[in-house]
């Protein structure tokens, strides 16, 4: 029987970062992913690519910008969400451009997608967010070697 008071998983190392208001969100969302990730997960700079991706997509598609950035180590695997106040109106999605090698824009969900297990855009109470989970032990690179 389970301790009512205990939770049945437990709770990931979450860290919380606001990027409303800020003068350079993106600089800050990536310094904080390096400094949160640097001693514990091997994916920082795939992490960094993908906090770096999510808030410029925020930045450039949204009105507001991003609300707040969170990081959270759960285990095996690194879940970067960046949020807005803008509802979910089905624009975040992969570029048809993305494959295009000639195209000016267009790679960074296709980026986010390349190096994440998964990614996935869901409704909060004040907007979205854009969530991407990466694996914590390896990198993009290891893992297309194999190694």
């Amino acid at each position: 029987m389970l301790n009512d008071s205990s939770p049945a998983v437990p709770s990931p190392d979450t860290h919380w970062m606001a990027l409303a208001g800020r003068c350079d969100p993106l600089a800050s969302a990536r310094d904080r992913a390096r400094t949160v990730l640097a001693d514990v997960a091997p994916c920082v700079n795939d992490a960094v690519l993908v906090v770096s991706e999510l808030v410029g997509n925020a930045v450039r598609h949204t009105t507001a910008g991003p609300d707040c950035l969170t990081i959270e180590i759960d285990g095996d695997q690194v879940i970067v969400t960046v949020h807005d106040p803008e509802p979910d109106d089905g624009r975040v999605h992969l570029s048809e451009t993305a494959a295009d090698p000639l195209a000016e824009s267009g790679r960074g969900l296709w980026l986010v997608q390349t190096l994440a297990r998964r990614w996935y855009v869901e409704t909060t109470a004040v907007g979205k967010a854009v969530v991407a989970v990466l694996p914590r032990g390896e990198t993009a690179i290891s893992r297309a070697a194999g190694s």
